[in-house]
């Protein structure tokens, strides 16, 4: 097989077939849940905050264009990692979110467009913004009862964090330290939130120290002020000079001052020490002249800091914002732009994915970019190294890539770089074109590119050795099976192995059985040994039970991600019944196309790619071995007890109370699925004022039809 590149490469998302998306998304979020485990648990990161970040802006971007890819639950919606296993936990009253972030001026305008848009509020009417620098350390949240620091703890996975309270009491005797007791009047129940940082002064002291006492030193000091505060020791953190910024909150008995603004001004009275940087803005030039300012002055504040955050002040605003998966509407973060870098391309490379497509990898000589060395870089399709975009217009002035060229490459909003220019006057005079294959590097059948794509697809589906072992990659992920122990080596390992080969997902089973023979010929094998032989197996069987939804998305079905198997498996409700489907919209029965078509974001997209996957034979067969090795779960039902929950609603007409946006913000969080469109699965249709042609679908079904005021009264009090 082919040498496999150190990840998937990437072409622009909006360029993205959902196909390609599929393919890309569950790596992805494997790979988001890595760093943020070797982040927020180890404190050991292995790639920068500018890395991190263009990685989860792909993957949100790529939920945005494809949202059924997003699961209720999924890696977007998460924060931080699981708490490290060293400490005892604090479960948090409130959730500590996450921020989405602003790359650019254009960025940071369309977030004040969305806030306007969610509130209906006019271009011209008044909207203030709090702006404040983004503290690069660690976030801790400190809970006082009764003016009183009863407990402290990190962010964690944004439900629970680590119980550091031992540790954030010695830091109560420093300057810019934390207090034990607040002054003045204090709510009973006052949770402040913020970050615990080291100034650079601090740092370089710490680092000395680690040097004269032969030990390793920190790289950088978000890195030494995790380190300090995740002591086992406390008096190893009361040697750190940490110190802490204030600027949320979470459970809260009384707020003291109804903005953003108000209620930090209250913190800094009740002796927490608060960023004097921190301003108000009315328009988005004033936001942007402070982050211009702030990135003046970063290198001289004595601290480190990655952007600037903005928050809506009005808190009557924030409530009504509310928060969208992982993130609040009100706030945003305006990161500081990555960097550029020069560099040789040695060479190209094809890598070949789950679904067939040829993509290219640009193999550089290594270079450091923001801080990480690289040597790969994204080439997305055989148009891009030609110089033609997505759009079909010239693109680096229509100059295409050769091997051999000097190029500038970027890590701004892709994780895996790329190349955004050629130095033509270096180019190697004998340097030429560069030819894109049209067969399969990894099993020799033609590679097709189909009319109006942008990717060249290896025809040879289950004979392609590549595509099969991307299809078992899929099937282990982290969002599909996720066995333990069965990551992409193994995978290629058993694919190879000609004693216990894995080529379907049913052999992953079959090699589990624990008799005798099996485990004598694995665990002879090198890499393997009883003991990881015995846990892999018993991880094995550990999924052997499993949720509908997450045996719907392993299957690997085309356009069918997170999002949309969950989808299919509330609807369908059981693996019997959803299979049945499947096999007669396969078959060509059209009220089974028709019912699958009419659920909520399922379209002829999605019912096309279930008639091809369940009407090939190899595919059925896959599944029929797999199923009788497997007890799949029924699909939960909604757990909250709203009258809406689990019905369909959809809105129509002008609302006057609420906008669009909000009136679906809170269906969904009342457990219902909103529609845009009336179909026989409709519960609800709510009509304002203009409704038109949804109106009289509903009459046509029967769809209980009501007013704005009504639905207001129906969801009162849920």
């Amino acid at each position: 097989m082919p040498k496999k590149p150190a990840r998937p490469p990437e072409k622009p998302v909006a360029e993205l077939t959902i196909d390609e998306a599929t393919a890309e998304h569950g790596p992805l979020a494997a790979e988001l849940a890595e760093h943020d485990r070797r982040y927020h648990q180890l404190d050991a990161p292995t790639i920068s905050d500018a890395a991190y970040d263009a990685l989860r802006r792909r993957f949100v971007a790529i939920e945005e264009l494809y949202p059924d890819l997003k699961a209720p639950g999924g890696e977007s919606d998460k924060v931080g990692a699981a708490p490290s296993e060293k400490f005892a936990k604090i479960r948090h009253r409130v959730p500590m979110l996450s921020l989405n972030n602003a790359f650019s001026d254009q960025d940071v305008e369309d977030f004040v467009k969305s806030v306007r848009r969610f509130l209906g509020l006019a271009a011209e009417a008044p909207l203030t913004f709090t702006a404040e620098p983004k503290i690069d350390g660690l976030s801790c949240s400190l809970r006082y009862e009764r003016g009183e620091l009863v407990a402290a703890a990190t962010r964690g996975d944004g439900s629970v964090g680590e119980d550091v309270t031992v540790n954030v009491r010695t830091m109560a005797r420093r300057a810019g330290g934390v207090p034990l007791k607040l002054k003045g009047d204090a709510p009973e129940v006052c949770e402040i939130r913020g970050e615990i940082y080291l100034g650079h002064a601090d740092f370089a002291e710490v680092n000395a120290r680690q040097r004269a006492l032969g030990e390793r030193e920190f790289a950088n000091p978000r890195n030494a002020a995790a380190g300090s505060l995740r002591q086992l020791d406390p008096t190893i953190t009361a040697s750190r000079p940490l110190r802490f910024f204030a600027y949320s909150w979470g459970e809260m008995s009384a707020l003291p001052a109804d903005t953003q603004n108000g209620v930090v001004a209250a913190f800094g009275a009740w002796g927490l020490p608060t960023n004097p940087l921190s301003t108000r803005c009315a328009s988005v030039a004033e936001m942007l002249a402070f982050y211009r300012r702030i990135e003046a002055e970063r290198a001289s504040l004595g601290y480190d800091i990655d952007g600037v955050v903005y928050k809506v002040d009005r808190l009557d605003l924030q409530q009504r914002l509310g928060f969208v998966s992982r993130a609040p509407r009100w706030a945003t973060a305006h990161k500081f732009p990555a960097e550029r870098a020069v560099t040789v391309l040695q060479d190209i490379e094809i890598q070949v994915g789950r679904t067939g497509a040829l993509t290219p990898v640009a193999k550089l000589k290594p270079v450091t970019v923001g801080g990480v060395v690289v040597s790969n870089a994204t080439l997305h399709n055989e148009d891009f190294i030609k110089g033609i975009g997505g759009d079909g217009q010239p693109i680096r002035d229509g100059i295409d890539l050769r091997i051999g060229d000097t190029v500038t490459v970027q890590r701004a909003g892709d994780v895996i770089p790329q190349v955004v220019n050629v130095i033509l006057e270096k180019r190697p005079p004998d340097a030429a074109a560069y030819v894109f294959p049209t067969v399969c590097p990894a099993c020799g059948n033609p590679a097709l590119r189909e009319p109006g794509e942008a990717v060249r697809r290896c025809t040879g589906e289950f004979a392609c050795p590549n595509q099969v072992v991307e299809h078992l990659r899929h099937f282990v992920s982290r969002r599909a099976f996720d066995i333990e122990g069965l990551g992409e080596k193994q995978i290629e390992f058993f694919f190879n192995d000609p004693d216990l080969p894995v080529r379907a997902p049913a052999d992953i089973f079959t090699l589990a059985k624990r008799d005798a023979a099996n485990l004598k010929k694995l665990k002879d094998k090198e890499g393997f040994g009883e003991t990881s032989v015995r846990n892999l197996f018993a991880a094995i069987e550990a999924r052997r039970t499993i949720p509908l939804e997450r045996f719907i998305f392993a299957l690997g079905v085309r356009h069918v991600g997170e999002t949309t198997a969950t989808i299919l498996a509330r609807a369908y409700g059981s693996w019997k019944d959803f299979e049945a489907a499947c096999l007669a919209i396969a078959g060509g029965d059209e009220a089974a196309r028709e019912d699958m078509d009419s659920h909520d974001q399922i379209g002829e997209t999605v019912v096309d790619a279930v008639a091809k996957y369940f009407g090939a034979d190899h595919n059925r067969a896959l599944v029929d071995a797999l199923t009788k090795e497997l007890t799949i779960l029924d699909a939960e039902k909604p757990q909250t007890e709203s009258p809406v929950a689990g019905k369909t609603v959809v809105f129509t007409g002008s609302l006057e109370r609420m906008t669009r946006d909000e009136a679906k913000a809170m269906a969904e969080r009342l457990g219902a699925k909103v529609s845009g469109s009336v179909s026989k699965k409709t519960d609800i249709v709510v009509a304002g004022p203009g409704a038109g042609s949804k109106l009289a679908k509903a009459a046509e079904f029967g769809v209980q039809v009501m007013d704005e005021d009504a639905w207001l009264t129906l969801v009162a009090g849920a």
